[in-house]
């Protein structure tokens, strides 16, 4: 359920919005991936839910594109 909020919420944005966090995601998996690297993460599955919110977000981008 929880997910499904999100992708509402993301629907109802304008591409500029849904840009900026595009690049708010991409760098924060940049981040966990360094942490990951360097032994600091505590929360790996971190990054795999960044990874499919960058998806998602990205869904959205191209959705919004077609319409």
């Amino acid at each position: 359920m929880k997910t499904k909020n999100y992708v509402k919420e993301l629907m109802a944005k304008s591409e500029a919005d849904l840009a900026a966090e595009l690049v708010a995601a991409k760098k924060e998996l940049f981040n966990l991936r360094f942490q990951n690297a360097t032994n600091q993460l505590d929360n790996t599955a971190r990054i795999k839910e960044v990874r499919r919110n960058i998806a998602r977000i990205q869904t959205a981008i191209t959705e919004k594109a077609r319409a």
